[in-house]
């Protein structure tokens, strides 16, 4: 931009030869400037429209993604295990769980038939690979060497009283295919691996309408296609709503600020192009929409106005006083613009600390919104002073104000700051010491399915199943035998696994769905005339071998393959847990660990807990590590910048108290109203800190530049404070505004951040306008030559 006001080099020789005029005046040096600034304003207006064009396109092609490997920590020996694991056997989370319920109770003949219809019809769904129901589990008694079939519903010989009483001793059948209390029954299904959204549609769709078809109108479904489809199907949803509505107070603020058509039309160009911009690139780089980028609206709606309304409300006070909009524009760039490209350059170091978070979802928001922000200070002092000198300025603007509402309230707030130094400080200690002692009560939690609320259905289904089926959280372990002497029909390593198992089941609540031992125990029960005493691992070798050999040919091998890999030195125990979230999930692992200590005959067995949820739970654990030193980055390269600029280490430290007291501030509120700590809510730190310093930036931005004219501190500090206190305000309020829409959200995570992040920049634009010029009146010295 300086090329074009000063025009630094219309002198020389290259420019003499083409023709234009050296200007010897100041007059005519300021027409050489106007006439290229003018021509500079059709191009950039015409190219904004034109790149608009493009982006659109691409914009409207966005994807959304819902994928649990995303959240698994990078770089990560357990990780690369858990893939390893998964090639050898399944994937541990493509399944559904569907508890279909009548209250006269399962055992109703017309009630079991219609199961048995959708069953059979399900089996033949697109996607689905088998389904599992109570109406098709038959018993196997092994007679004299035959094997023979008993079904635990008999439809040709009808006694639900004898089934029912067979059913409820059956250990592998309730809570896992029926209800304890006997109320409802569960369908498990497996479907394909790795299923997209659109598969996820059809799946869930075709469920839906063929339980209708046999008169199931309320199904309780639970399991990834399900959750995949309701958050992206809400991540749209909210992308849409969170456009509608930054749209729409978009306008109404710019309204209220600027009380003119133009001040409506010209910022909020420049804030929807940055808002396409963004969307669009994300479409061409490939980059799809996940669950913590449907808060980008929003975001992008507070990093954008922020820079807008400092740079209009600079130029609509400058118009005032020059009435001559390319004069205006220089005057308004020339003050705004440093600040604004440092508040810029913090703000997106903010965003792209969260880097360090070894999460790629979080990564891949922080990247973002990094790019967000540039994109938005690019657009903000290229095309916005454009549209400037192209249509001038509301036409009221040229009415000077005698009495200033703003100039006579800021006036009167710096006197009783000046006023009232120590009560101030004795009030920011007395906060920040309450606020210490709420953080010391925050707490780290995460559940699958947390970010959604209790009054939803689907959470409600996913609680059903957590209280009667044992949950739909998976649960996976994986057991090695690193001894090559060692084999798994060993009897004493079956018997070790087999008090493992127990072990599992009564001390940490899993309910295994598949596991070898499990199956060598209802075989072994077959063979005893279905005796449930028998429900255990034989005692002679021989029934061993003849369970192995049984277990080799079920299903052409392919069922012990999913229990036993293929060098039969790596055992999997499989099942489900409720959703009891990773605080007590890490405390029942932790007591694991004790517990297996003393099973792993001599170091000839090995444990290791795995599968999707376990790693995701990790992930939380290396968050608060990595989100620290992502956010103490921040905080050093913010107070690198401030003391390059003021070549002041006490400056430096002023700086950043204002910044650093709001982050204690919610930290502190968190820990008071039980608000967890998680993957949704843990940005909200960073995000913090990275848009609460612009104000800071702001202020100390214009001090600088008062100081540097030779004015002292107070008469700076005095015209900084009311120069910009407007514009701080204002911003704040806007900001605040922004990220109160994302109190409309369904997601829990995303909720709290708006509330969160509403809160900070509250607290954030009172310690600047309190503490900050507190600090500097009692501890800051400047050099001779500044003062």
């Amino acid at each position: 931009m300086r090329h074009f006001f000063n025009v630094p080099y219309h002198c020389m020789p290259p420019f003499k030869q083409r023709g234009y005029l050296c200007a010897s005046n100041e007059t005519e040096l300021k027409k050489v400037g106007e006439k290229w600034f003018k021509r500079y304003s059709v191009i950039a207006v015409c190219a904004l429209f034109v790149s608009l064009l493009f982006f659109v396109y691409f914009a409207l092609k966005i994807e959304f993604d819902y994928d649990f490997e995303k959240f698994y920590p990078t770089d990560d020996s357990e990780t690369e295990f858990f893939l390893d694991y998964r090639e050898k056997f399944e994937s541990d989370n493509d399944f559904l769980l569907i508890a279909i319920e009548n209250e006269d109770g399962i055992y109703d003949l017309d009630f079991l038939n219609r199961v048995d219809r959708l069953t059979k019809d399900l089996q033949k769904a697109k996607y689905v690979k088998n389904v599992i129901s109570i109406t098709e589990q038959k018993e196997y008694l092994i007679i004299g060497g035959v094997t023979d079939e008993r079904p635990y519903i008999n439809f040709e010989d009808v006694d639900l009283k004898r089934d029912s009483a067979t059913i409820s001793t059956k250990n592998e059948l309730v809570n896992n295919l029926v209800a304890k209390d006997g109320k409802s029954l569960c369908l498990f299904i497996r479907h394909k691996d790795f299923l997209s959204k659109k598969g996820s549609d059809v799946l869930i769709t075709n469920i839906e309408r063929k339980a209708k078809k046999h008169g199931f109108d309320n199904l309780r479904i639970g399991g990834r296609a399900i959750g995949q489809k309701y958050y992206i199907d809400k991540m749209a949803f909210e992308m849409l709503l969170f456009l509608s509505l930054s749209a729409v107070l978009v306008v109404v603020f710019l309204f209220i600020a600027f009380k003119s058509i133009w001040g409506i039309m010209i910022p909020q160009a420049v804030i929807v192009a940055g808002m396409i911009w963004l969307i669009g690139g994300m479409s061409i780089a490939g980059q799809p929409m996940n669950i913590i980028l449907t808060v980008l609206p929003s975001v992008m709606f507070v990093v954008s106005m922020s820079d807008v309304i400092h740079l209009v409300s600079r130029y609509l006070d400058a118009l005032r006083e020059l009435e001559n909009s390319f004069e205006a524009t220089k005057l308004a760039v020339r003050e705004v613009g440093l600040a604004t490209l440092l508040t810029s350059i913090t703000t997106a170091i903010g965003f792209f600390s969260l880097v360090f978070v070894r999460v790629e979802p979080i990564q891949v928001f922080g990247t973002v919104m990094g790019v967000g922000v540039i994109i938005a200070f690019v657009l903000t002092f290229t095309v916005l002073p454009a549209l400037f000198y192209l249509t001038g300025g509301p036409k009221y603007i040229t009415a000077k104000k005698k009495d200033h509402f703003w100039k006579k309230r800021l006036e009167k707030w710096f006197l009783v700051v000046g006023r009232n130094k120590k009560m101030i400080l004795v009030s920011g200690g007395v906060t920040l010491v309450l606020s210490i002692v709420g953080i010391m009560q925050l707490e780290s939690d995460n559940m699958l399915m947390d970010d959604i609320s209790e009054k939803e259905p689907l959470k409600q289904d996913f609680n059903y199943l957590d209280d009667h089926y044992g949950g739909a959280r998976p649960f996976e372990m994986a057991v090695t035998i690193t001894d090559t002497n060692v084999r798994v029909w060993d009897e004493d390593v079956l018997r070790t696994i087999d008090s493992v198992e127990n072990y599992l089941t009564k001390d940490y609540g899993v309910n295994i769905k598949l596991s070898v031992v499990t199956a060598m125990k209802v075989l072994n029960r077959g063979m005893n005339l279905g005796k449930d005493e028998f429900y255990s691992l034989p005692k002679k070798k021989s029934k061993r071998r003849s369970i192995r050999r049984s277990l080799r040919v079920a299903n052409k091998g392919k069922f012990l393959r999913a229990m036993v890999d293929t060098t039969e030195t790596v055992i999997r125990i499989s099942g489900t847990i409720p959703d009891l979230g990773n605080k007590k999930v890490t405390a029942l692992n932790e007591k694991l660990d004790l517990y297996l200590k003393g099973k792993t005959m001599d170091g000839k067995l090995k444990y290791q807990v795995t599968g999707t949820a376990h790693l995701v739970d990790k992930n939380l654990r290396y968050m608060s590590t990595s989100l620290v030193k992502g956010l103490a980055v921040s905080i050093l390269i913010v107070a690198l910048i401030m003391g390059l600029i003021y070549r002041s280490f006490s400056m430096m430290l002023i700086s950043l108290v204002p910044n650093i007291f709001p982050l204690v501030f919610i930290g502190g509120a968190m820990g008071f109203l039980g608000v967890d700590l998680k993957i949704s809510t843990a940005i909200i730190f960073t995000i913090a800190f990275g848009i609460a310093v612009d104000d800071t930036i702001h202020l100390l931005g214009k001090f600088k530049y008062e100081l540097m004219k030779g004015k002292g501190v107070v008469y700076a500090l005095r015209r900084s404070y009311l120069t910009t206190g407007k514009a701080m305000i204002l911003t704040s309020l806007i900001l605040c505004s922004g990220f109160l829409l994302l109190v409309f959200s369904s997601f829990l995570g995303t909720f709290y951040l708006g509330i969160m992040l509403c809160l900070a920049l509250i607290v954030a634009l009172i310690a600047d306008l309190t503490i900050l010029p507190v600090m500097i009146l009692l501890f800051y010295k400047p050099k001779k030559k500044e003062s």
